[in-house]
């Protein structure tokens, strides 16, 4: 008799065990809905991307990059020679060129 009640008393633990877990997962999924039903929400009232993006590409383009020096040519013409192929092809005998 005594072996009943304990195990009688496991499975009601057991189950409110399961029930808190399925409880948990459900309320996390719940939230997960109403985050993505506000994204969702948030989408909807934002313009288009593309009209968005046209008008950042339009300020990007029209404004130099106050980090980089502006250069009109090389700082120093001897280094073109080692950004550039071999003038003479046939004497090239490297693999990659």
């Amino acid at each position: 008799m005594q072996t009943e009640r304990s195990e009688s008393i496991r499975s009601v633990a057991a189950d409110t065990r399961g029930k808190h877990r399925i409880s948990a997962e459900l309320k996390r999924l719940e939230q997960e809905t109403r985050h993505l039903e506000e994204e969702l929400d948030q989408l909807e009232k934002m313009e288009a991307a593309s009209a968005a993006c046209k008008e950042i590409l339009s300020n990007v383009e029209t404004r130099p990059d106050p980090l980089l020096p502006k250069t009109y040519g090389p700082a120093n013409p001897s280094w073109d020679q080692w950004f550039e192929g071999p003038q003479d092809k046939s004497g090239c005998r490297c693999w990659i060129l």
